[in-house]
């Protein structure tokens, strides 16, 4: 898997959870994201209330449009991101590669901006 082949995908239902071997190559290719608690997460740190809520409207999008949605914490100057596949075959949820694609497709909106 590569970031080209993540930003090109979509997301679509899946109840596979992703292997360790998928979560340590996906995590090699995402920039400063970490699996904590069985989720995909990572924290991203903005100047001000604006530039915040401006990434989380962005997030939004792409969960609107991927149909898959992330937890989100927002405070002034940060949001904190947690993905994480809820109908994967662990039961109580899990990693799939659906998280890889959106935490790509986030990593690429903030590249775009700098």
């Amino acid at each position: 898997m590569t970031r080209d082949e993540l930003l090109a995908a979509s997301c679509r239902h899946l109840t596979d959870a992703a292997t360790e071997q998928q979560l340590k190559d996906a995590l090699a290719i995402l920039n400063g994201w970490a699996c904590v608690d069985g989720q995909l997460q990572r924290q991203f740190r903005f100047d001000d209330y604006h530039q915040t809520m401006a990434f989380v409207n962005a997030v939004a999008d792409i969960a609107h449009r991927e149909d898959h949605h992330p937890e989100m914490v927002v405070g002034y100057n940060r949001c904190t991101v947690r993905y994480s596949t809820h109908s994967v075959n662990q039961g109580s949820g899990g990693l799939s590669h659906n998280d890889f694609i959106c935490a790509a497709k986030i990593d690429q909106i903030l590249s775009q901006r700098t």
